[in-house]
């Protein structure tokens, strides 16, 4: 059975989000990556408390896909220490989970 998974990075243009999300589709490790923002983001850096104007992708894909992802984010990514959180999908529609398979497909 596939291992559906959810995956966030932030990045602090819109720009560098459309970026990603046309790599990791265009290169089939990922079915769908929706893009949020602006978003506002407070976090630790370099023994600072820093905040952000950032954009959040979420993105759909096989578990099977996740060292693809982390490799195009290692390469494509504009920060320093890029955000890769996957979370499982435990549960989803048929039909829509369905389709995601399809689009990580060959």
């Amino acid at each position: 059975m596939t291992e559906f998974l959810q995956i966030t990075t932030t990045t602090g243009t819109r720009q560098d989000a459309e970026r990603i999300a046309t790599e990791l589709v265009s290169r089939r490790l990922a079915g769908c990556v929706q893009i949020s923002g602006p978003i506002a983001s407070t976090f630790r850096w370099q023994g600072k408390i820093e905040t952000a104007e950032e954009w959040l992708c979420v993105i759909k894909t096989e578990r099977d896909q996740l060292k693809g992802i982390r490799d195009v984010l290692a390469e494509i990514h504009p920060y320093e220490v890029p955000e890769l959180i996957a979370s499982p999908i435990v549960d989803g529609g048929e039909a829509y989970l369905g389709w995601l398979e399809d689009q990580l497909g060959e």
